[in-house]
């Protein structure tokens, strides 16, 4: 007997040696057996009809409703719409040599050697084949081969690219066997070597559209041979594929770089370098607006603030581990000889605040009765992100983190723990993000990359487990993706127009106070350890202000506009009185520009909504008899007259309790 335990806790048993998670599915209920497209088990993702001979844990993967938010369903759906093109074009142009095609975060792409240069004119034939190839609805079939005979049919293929995968994936393991792909009937139809998993059959996938191509080289090595590199997206159906399409338009219309720029909030400039953001004025006072928010809830919270260099030495990083870790991504060293020494001293850009903050915690004795020591810090840091990566705020080489570590003893950790994701909770929910949920990441057990006692660890994932529990955040677990120094949890945030994007973070870490050799005297007059927690609810502020430009598309909250009030004055007979609301404006710490030009006033409203600037008062002869302002929104609602008072008591309110756009 073979048993299978459910995501639910309920056990199942099959007879026989094995059992696929297609006769799984069937055991669970016939609905869900016909909409399932892929199983997990023991946490590993596998074709439906591959036999499972062991005692197991098992969930059953569908479709149904995926829309990307099921990973593991669009992961199968991606991995097999790339061979799916990758047939089409192969009937198309029968000449083609395929490299790679794996499945990546919004799509996939297959890399090809091409005699014909592909443009967008030939998608459509491509996807009339790829409409083919679905219509016929051939199962996916996977075989193996054991090395020898693997390598024979490979070579005869004539095709170095697969030659190349095979020997890799031989590599160190000779007992390995290859394993092949076809659609349809191995030998008769169109095949691929590949690993899998897949969908059972191509007419599960619902939705298949090419996307754009791009120069590539093999294993990007620029010596070799260039390729063509095709992308695509595949979804459970077609109405999933036009809400994505459309959520590309209007993504494109959101674009912070293209608003940043409008608006005047950013610049990057190749005389200071990629990926390094200069904030311009309306910027910075986003920025600053952000920061102070921030710093009230930490102060609630009694955090203490501290400064730390932007440097320090590299033996500060070897000891923490951060080195080696982060030895692809960071700056390379400064290596620096004072002038009256011999020795030559190494620093780094630091590419994290932690240790930095560890030792302003080592530099005074500690007692039970200090702890929790709270340190927060808007600390920039600085990686070496490959060129190709950098995107405008979103992914830089610089960026300030509103970090913060806590040192507290064990008994606090669950208590310091929930309070810092509530703190996160309460960020998104002040912004207008609603819709959140959170990744659980966790060590591996089979994997070298963690440092550490095994029971530490345990002890952090259950503390991590019980608190997104009581705190009621939707929650999924991720193994293997922990920090190599603790478990942590990400925040993944749907946006306006429904992009997930990771904000924010907490990480609970028994192993860097190890590692420092921190301590406290406990009550029992004994040295301990602290547990220490890193915690980041923006994450980095460059990040978190391109995802709000396009979250807002620039339209921010009234208290986070750079500028909140447009006074506009219809002739120049109204100037004084104008300069009058401007004072006024100022007085209660309004941010307000005017417009005294000579343009009609159409012209004056229509520059102020293309700078978002929330409220516009227009002044004209009855408004200064008055002594009022005509209020429009830039939605362009007419609010009517209002007293000068009225106003600015409503807009003094609005940002006072950082109210959210009503408009």
């Amino acid at each position: 007997m073979i048993k299978i335990t459910l995501p639910n806790g309920a056990v199942k048993e099959f007879e026989g040696t094995s059992v696929t998670g297609l006769q799984v599915a069937e055991g669970i209920g016939p609905r869900l057996a016909k909409d399932a497209i892929g199983v997990v088990v023991d946490g590993e993702l596998k074709d439906l009809s591959e036999p499972i001979g062991r005692d197991a844990k098992v969930s059953v993967v569908t479709a149904k409703g995926g829309g990307g938010d099921d990973a593991n369903a669009m992961y199968l759906l991606r991995h097999s719409g790339a061979h799916v093109m990758a047939e089409a074009i192969c009937r198309l142009y029968p000449q083609t040599k395929l490299a790679y095609g794996p499945p990546v975060e919004n799509g996939f792409y297959y890399d090809m050697e091409l005699d014909h240069k592909l443009t967008v004119d030939d998608f459509v034939k491509i996807e009339e084949e790829i409409q083919k190839i679905l219509a016929e609805d051939r199962k996916f079939t996977r075989y193996e081969l054991g090395q020898k005979e693997a390598m024979e049919k490979i070579e005869k293929e004539g095709n170095p690219y697969k030659v190349d995968n095979a020997q890799r994936a031989m590599e160190g393991d000779a007992n390995a066997v290859i394993s092949f792909y076809a659609t349809g009937e191995p030998g008769r139809n169109w095949e691929d070597l590949c690993r899998g998993p897949h969908v059972p059959s191509t007419g599960r996938i619902g939705a298949i559209k090419v996307m754009s191509v791009a120069g590539a080289y093999w294993h990007g090595d620029e010596s070799k041979q260039q390729l063509q590199r095709v992308y695509g997206v595949a979804f459970p159906s077609r109405k999933e594929l036009d809400v994505y399409l459309n959520q590309l338009e209007e993504a494109k219309k959101r674009d912070h770089r293209v608003i940043g720029k409008q608006m005047g909030l950013f610049t990057i400039s190749p005389l200071v370098g990629s990926g390094l953001i200069l904030w311009m004025p309306k910027g910075a006072l986003v920025r600053q607006e952000l920061e102070q928010f921030m710093r009230e809830e930490l102060a609630r919270r009694e955090y203490v603030p501290v400064y730390t260099p932007h440097i320090g030495k590299v033996d500060l990083y070897k000891i923490s581990g951060h080195y080696p870790y982060y030895q692809d991504s960071q700056f390379p060293t400064i290596k620096m000889k004072e002038r009256d020494k011999e020795d030559e001293s190494e620093y780094l850009l630091k590419p994290m605040n932690c240790p930095h903050h560890i030792q302003i915690y080592a530099a005074e004795p500690r007692s039970y009765r200090d702890l929790p020591v709270r340190l927060a810090e808007f600390g920039t840091v600085y990686r070496f992100e490959q060129s190709g990566e950098l995107n405008g705020m979103t992914r830089v080489r610089g960026f300030t983190q509103d970090d913060a570590h806590l040192f507290c003893t064990a008994e606090q950790v669950e208590g310091e723990f929930r309070s810092t994701v509530q703190m996160v909770m309460h960020v998104f929910e002040t912004l207008g993000f609603k819709d959140y949920e959170c990744r659980v990441s966790l060590r591996d057990p089979a994997s070298n990359k963690y440092v550490g006692e095994a029971a530490n660890w345990d002890r952090a994932e259950d503390t991590l487990r019980k608190v997104v529990k009581e705190v009621g955040i939707k929650a999924e677990e991720a193994k293997g993706e922990a920090a190599f120094y603790g478990p942590k949890i990400d925040f993944m945030v749907k946006d306006v127009i429904g992009r997930k994007w990771q904000l924010g973070t907490v990480q609970l870490d028994y192993n860097l106070p190890e590692r420092f050799e921190l301590e406290y005297i406990g009550a029992d007059n004994a040295r301990h350890r602290p547990v220490m927690i890193h915690r980041a609810p923006f994450g980095s502020m460059e990040r978190f202000t391109g995802i709000l430009i396009e979250h807002f598309a620039g339209a921010f909250p009234v208290w986070l506009s750079p500028v909140q009030v447009a006074v506009l004055t219809i002739s120049e007979k109204f100037n004084d009185y104008a300069n009058g609301v401007l004072e006024k404006l100022k007085v209660v710490n309004v941010r307000a520009e005017i417009d005294l030009s000579g343009d009609k006033i159409g012209g004056k409203i229509r520059r102020a909504r293309e700078q978002k600037i929330p409220y516009m008062l227009i002044i004209g002869g009855k408004e200064q008899e008055q002594g009022a302002v005509a209020v429009r929104t830039r939605k362009d609602k007419d609010l009517g007259a209002m007293k000068v008072e009225a106003f600015l008591e409503k807009i003094v309110g609005e940002v006072k309790t950082r109210a959210l756009p009503v408009e």
